[in-house]
């Protein structure tokens, strides 16, 4: 029997994982630069580029969020904090 264990690229799409995170991150609109450093960083892809009246900001997709903080360790002005997730 063979069992395949592996994902196969771009899948995680599919695959709603944010339910069983611990913590959340919360982006400060007003220190955010929208460099798209956070959005590149993102191992799970929930964060996008999105055109606004101030220019691009972050939008997060908790579906797909793992609160792994990725995001907030990598932001070069501090703008994402991580914080517990009250569910």
């Amino acid at each position: 029997m063979k069992i395949n264990i592996t994902a196969k690229p771009s899948s995680t799409i599919n695959n709603k994982t944010g339910g069983w995170r611990t913590y959340i991150p919360r982006t400060d609109f007003k220190k955010c630069i929208g460099c798209g450093t956070c959005s590149r960083v993102c191992p799970e892809n929930a964060i996008k580029m999105v055109s606004g009246k101030n220019g691009l900001k972050p939008k997060t997709d908790y579906d797909f969020c793992k609160g792994c903080g990725v995001c907030a360790e990598e932001c070069p002005v501090k703008a994402i904090k991580m914080e517990l997730d009250k569910k």
